[in-house]
């Protein structure tokens, strides 16, 4: 037995005042099922991806999408927690819960209030997904992680601070087109390349255009086993998806390499049956413009340090042989943790059905999402298909 995503659902993302964590998770629990078609008597499990770390006062909240509809009620909830990556755990879970036949019907819900806590606050949260000893106590924020990784990249690469205003250039090129997207404005490769009291270096050689978003934000996916698919009008299944942990502290690991997210490509492509250059888009982590320029490298579009090319040649851009990251990515969409992974799913869905609107990829037939937890430590690849 497979999973078949059937309905989906996808909230604004960017500062959401008047709406809490409760209100995030229901508006797309309810507008998922709607869409699905399905009742809320059907559904045999939630499960809700959410980092938790300190962003709202709750932390039970798994049980909060039983508010959406009262027909929920004796569904068994779960919170899933993968740090970047919980949105992607949460629907791997689901998955496995209906691949082993224990239900039939899933609800997945990925959602995230960031904004309720001050900028230094959210970054000492966020910081606390990494290794602490080493680094979050050391005083080393997430930009100064990947910084760090930017800084090694230059060095054994060469300076490339010009491709990753190049690959922000295009994240906002491209949610200018994504009605969800927290910032829909074509800030330009000028823009993006030049130090400026508008974009100040966060960590240096990161600017404050390589880097994501903090958002609020919720997205909501209806599972059900691919048996009941005829029953819907809609429905994308995995060919193969692969998930790939690795060390936590950084100094065990040669960053750089990206060694988790090339071995769940790799994976996840062996099992799916295709290459990297069978996929008609991809749907990466770019939570710093550095991770997209790895990601093209550990997708095997390019050797180590050969990049670059895939962006001034245009091979990822909208019109490109692989257009990645059509939606704006985390960089112009905004990056809710737990909801991030849902979110590209969700994308990628609406891509394969023809359902994108001005995003559309045309003929969209196989689409990569890969979504990753801390410094390359959780690596989620899901290769998609339409299933009818």
């Amino acid at each position: 037995m497979t999973a078949c995503m059937v309905g989906w659902a996808h909230s604004r993302f960017g500062r959401l005042d008047g709406l809490d964590l409760e209100g995030l998770i229901g508006g797309v629990a309810r507008e998922a099922m709607v869409h699905a078609g399905i009742a809320g008597g059907e559904v045999g499990g939630i499960w809700l991806g959410q980092l938790n770390g300190g962003f709202v006062p709750e932390i039970f909240a798994s049980s909060l999408a039983l508010q959406a509809d009262d027909a929920l009620r004796w569904a068994p909830a779960t919170r899933v927690e993968n740090a970047c990556a919980s949105g992607a755990a949460a629907l791997y879970a689901a998955c496995d819960a209906i691949e082993s036949g224990r239900v039939k019907v899933a609800l997945v819900i990925g959602a995230e209030k960031m904004t309720a806590v001050s900028g230094p606050e959210t970054t000492r949260i966020l910081g606390n997904a990494s290794y602490v000893k080493e680094e979050a106590a050391q005083g080393l924020t997430f930009p100064g992680i990947f910084a760090q990784i930017a800084s090694a990249y230059f060095e054994r690469y060469g300076d490339h601070s010009a491709t990753l205003a190049r690959i922000a250039a295009k994240g906002h090129a491209n949610g200018v087109r994504n009605p969800w997207a927290q910032m829909r404005k074509d800030l330009g490769f000028e823009f993006c390349n030049t130090v400026s009291d508008r974009n100040p270096f966060v960590a240096a050689p990161l600017r404050k255009t390589d880097c994501s978003l903090v958002s609020d934000g919720a997205a909501a996916l209806v599972l059900v086993d691919a048996a009941l698919a005829p029953r819907f009008p809609r429905a994308v299944g995995w060919r193969a998806r692969s998930q790939v942990s690795d060390y936590l502290p950084m100094s065990r690991r040669d960053a750089v390499a990206f060694e988790g997210p090339r071995r769940a490509w790799a994976q996840a492509l062996a099992a799916a049956g295709c290459s990297v250059h069978d996929l008609s888009l991809a749907e990466v982590h770019d939570c710093f413009t550095i991770a997209e320029l790895l990601s093209y490298e550990a997708m095997g579009l390019a050797a180590p340090g050969q990049g670059s090319r895939l962006i001034d040649e245009g091979v990822v851009q909208l019109g490109g042989r692989l257009p990645v990251n059509p939606s704006g990515g985390l960089k112009a969409k905004g990056h809710p943790i737990g909801a991030t992974g849902v979110s590209m799913h969700v994308l990628a869905a609406m891509q394969l059905m023809g359902e994108a609107g001005e995003m559309q990829v045309p003929g969209a037939e196989l689409a990569g999402v890969f979504n990753m937890g801390g410094s390359a430590v959780a690596s989620y690849v899901s290769v998609l298909e339409r299933s009818r």
